[in-house]
């Protein structure tokens, strides 16, 4: 327990962390430094009494620096007489404001291997560092989580607060049994200490929260353009990474001061859902406005085109993606985009067909073009047993990336179908057979994020010791109506005649080109006519055959309806006319094409 990280921790089934065994508070020896970044604007008082508790932790003083980060405070803020070794106070970095903001400037600054965020109005108890921090000396992709409870505020000098800590009671000084719990510790509660827990990101809400720095900033640190909810939308982020979430009961700490969300809960909430329905896909709740897209997808739809794709294929399946009934999709077509010179390409361009898809799908800003060499070739591959291979990076925050031929366009509902099939049973990949056409699987980013952070050999048999693979059926995910619809598509795509009303008009298509075929052999040397005299000619030859043909009919009308025995002219001359109306019909169509 004293060189940093176990060796090869054992695999956690979901959140389930019951395989990691902490040591007992004071009968261990700690190794990692810790920094402790504290946010603030104003509040002097506060952050005195949050520093005096501080200053007589548990955890051993060289180990331990604390970053208090000014956010603009006027008067500027200042570092009060009762303060740890190893205390300072930074000014926010310029160009930005806020929380966020203030937390990533103490993270960049920081020289410990543990971050440790919190409040300025918290004032935490002996053990609060040492009982988080102990987790990650078991492993490093845990996010630890400590307890809270508010108070209002008594009257309270630094010295009193520091006594009191260092003695080990809060209760001294603080009247704990008027004291409100946080919602967060009765989901903690409900869910096993979040060991069952679906969603446990939801409770990591900020006040004091620990983890690795190289995670940290592994997902990006927060997102200053979140106002409010930070904490909420950085943590649905680690836990897209794989992170597990561990909350230490014994790491106690009372909130100065009753938050605002409970004084008014309807404005608090309504604040926070706009910025957690663009960056939190998981939240469907706050996504049902028709029509509208989304800064973080719900899905990506990847699919691998190659050197010399079918146009009408990958137009067809990319139609299909973005027609679905999840319409919050990105789609990634990956291709050798790279090769694609912008020098004027020759007559026999052998990427032609490449080139003009690039074009087609340049401006679409739902459509991504990723070239092979960037690393998502690897992506949600699978091999014929149905195991993902090679696997470099994750889509995250999207949290689905589904891969798929381009040769089985997607069912309307087919994406909503499997990603219900994975939150049945929390499965981390959903293979599904689909025959010659190979498989597709649906990858969650949560099961590949923790894979990659076990650093797994084997990414496959990792997620299945994490999360479970599933496989599936076609049916069970492609309807019948919807393969039918497929079957029309790419009989489309190929130019062959399907059914449908695409494969009627392509049907007459052929027929017209058919039937014009045998006249154009036989004059080959005619020359072309402008459009508009061809019409009135095959127009007027129309009516000559039609009464030639009424005067054969009544020919034979009058000699008894004997059928002749020679070929009467003027059916010869209709049928004439008749294909060069499919003529113009078969221009027509190609132009609406």
């Amino acid at each position: 327990m004293t060189d940093g990280a176990a060796a090869g921790p054992p695999p956690i089934r979901h959140n389930d962390h019951s395989p990691l065994t902490p040591p007992a508070l004071g009968a261990w020896e700690p190794s990692l430094p810790v920094s402790v970044v504290i946010p603030a604007r104003g509040g002097q008082h506060r952050l005195d009494l949050a520093l005096a508790a501080l200053a007589a932790q548990s955890y051993p003083a060289h180990l331990m620096e604390v970053i208090v980060v000014d956010d603009g405070s006027d008067p500027p803020l200042r570092l009060p007489e009762i303060a740890p070794p190893g205390a300072r106070i930074e000014p926010a970095a310029p160009g930005g404001w806020g929380i966020a903001h203030a937390v990533n400037t103490g993270a960049a600054r920081a020289g410990g291997e543990i971050v440790q965020r919190l409040d300025s109005d918290m004032v935490v108890c002996r053990e609060h560092i040492e009982a988080l921090a102990r987790w990650h000396h078991l492993a490093g992709y845990v996010v630890a989580i400590g307890a809270k409870r508010f108070v209002e505020e008594p009257v309270l000098s630094p010295g009193e607060v520091h006594d009191a800590v260092r003695a080990g009671s809060l209760g001294e000084v603080f009247d704990l049994s008027a004291a409100q719990a946080s919602s967060t510790e009765q989901t903690i509660a409900r869910t096993n200490g979040l060991r069952t827990s679906r969603n446990p990101y939801h409770v990591c809400t900020g006040p004091t929260v620990s983890l690795r720095r190289e995670v940290f900033h592994a997902v990006g640190g927060f997102d200053p353009a979140v106002l409010r909810g930070e904490d909420t939308e950085f943590a649905y982020r680690l836990a897209a990474h794989g992170v597990v979430f561990v909350p230490d009961m014994e790491a106690q700490a009372v909130h100065l001061g009753i938050p605002a969300q409970r004084l008014d809960r309807e404005r608090a909430v309504r604040t926070v859902a706009p910025y957690l329905a663009q960056r939190v896909p998981l939240r469907r709740d706050l996504r049902k406005d028709p029509g509208r897209q989304w800064l973080v997808p719900y899905v990506e739809i990847v699919f691998r085109l190659g050197e010399d794709p079918d146009p009408g294929r990958v137009r067809a399946a990319v139609g299909a993606a973005l027609s679905g009934s999840l319409p919050d999709v990105v789609v990634t077509l990956v291709a050798p985009w790279s090769k694609l010179s912008e020098n004027r390409p020759g007559p026999d361009d052998p990427l032609f067909e490449l080139r003009l898809l690039r074009e087609h799908f340049a401006h679409d800003r739902r459509v991504r073009l990723t070239d092979e060499g960037d690393g998502i070739t690897a992506t949600g591959g699978t091999s014929a047993a149905g195991g993902v291979g090679g696997i470099t990076v994750t889509p995250a925050p999207i949290p689905f990336r589904y891969t798929g031929p381009v040769s089985v366009p997607l069912g309307r509902d087919s994406l909503e179908r499997m990603i219900a099939a994975m939150q049945d049973d929390r499965s981390g990949i959903l293979v599904v057979d689909l025959g010659e056409d190979g498989p597709a699987t649906l990858v969650r980013t949560e099961a590949l994020g923790r894979a990659l952070l076990l650093g797994a050999a084997d990414v496959t048999a990792s997620i299945e010791a994490t999360h479970g693979v599933r496989h599936g059926a076609r049916a069970d995910f492609w309807p019948a109506k919807d393969r039918k619809d497929q079957k029309a598509r790419k009989t489309e795509s190929t130019g062959k005649p399907g059914k449908g009303p695409q494969g009627a008009r392509a049907a007459q298509a052929a027929r017209a080109e058919k039937a014009v075929q045998p006249e154009a052999a036989a004059q080959p040397g005619r020359a072309a006519r402008p459009e508009k005299a061809a019409k009135t000619a095959e127009t007027a030859q129309a009516d000559k055959a039609a009464e030639a043909g009424k005067a054969a009919k009544t020919g034979q009308a009058a000699s008894g309806g004997a059928r002749p025995s020679a070929r009467v002219p003027g059916r010869a001359a209709s049928a004439a006319a008749r294909r060069r109306n499919w003529r113009s019909l078969l221009r027509s169509t190609l132009r609406s094409d």
